[in-house]
């Protein structure tokens, strides 16, 4: 029942998302990870099914890019009209999505190694997730630069950069944030729900458990 509320969710924001957005071709590049992703989880759910708190997470993220890809990141109307709230000059709906590029995969990342006993110590986990998250930051980065290579008059709505000089390197830094925070907040629950799915976890004196 939850996996069904969670499938009927994502396709009423898809739907939404995908009737009358912005820009078409922009909608693909930024709809597509949330759109993958969906598959990727639908092609595993039987043989590697999820913790609850993990299948949250990546509904909540897929929300953050599909509302993203309908209005682009630069024009979310939400951010318009706070900007004057906190004195902002741009549009700022691009830095919870890389927050949240960091937050979520960093659960994805902590999730997979521990179920697949990659780390026994608690500090080593936590080291290589972070690595995990600012690696795939940055090659969320690089891939940006290569579609907007190729995508030309799009480049600008894709990359929601609204003349900011140090976009990417603000990127990845709430990225790294985003992964932080969410070990520092989640990892008490993320552990609670790995013992009762019979996954693999990590005592807070560093040991392995089962």
């Amino acid at each position: 029942m939850k996996k069904l509320i969670w499938l009927l969710l994502f396709i009423l924001v898809l739907v939404w998302s995908a009737i009358a957005p912005k820009d078409y071709y922009t909608w693909l590049l930024e709809a597509s990870p949330a759109i993958l992703g969906l598959l990727l989880l639908l092609l595993t759910y039987r043989r590697f099914p999820l913790t609850d708190l993990l299948y949250l997470l990546i509904l909540l993220h897929s929300i953050v890019l599909l509302v993203g890809a309908h209005y682009t990141y630069a024009e979310v109307p939400l951010f318009d009209t706070i900007k004057p709230w906190f004195g902002f000059e741009r549009n700022n709906y691009d830095k919870l999505g890389h927050f949240a590029q960091g937050f979520v995969p960093a659960i994805i990342a902590r999730e997979i190694l521990l179920r697949n006993r990659v780390v026994r110590t608690r500090a080593w986990l936590n080291f290589l997730v972070i690595c995990v998250c600012l690696a795939f930051s940055a090659f969320y980065e690089l891939i940006e630069w290569w579609v907007a290579l190729l995508s030309g008059t799009a480049a600008e709505s894709f990359l929601g950069t609204q003349g900011y000089i140090w976009d990417t390197q603000s990127d990845m830094a709430f990225a790294l944030l985003g992964a932080i925070l969410a070990l520092v907040l989640l990892s008490a629950l993320h552990d609670r729900q790995l013992r009762a799915l019979g996954a693999g976890s990590v005592r807070s004196d560093g040991c392995g458990a089962g």
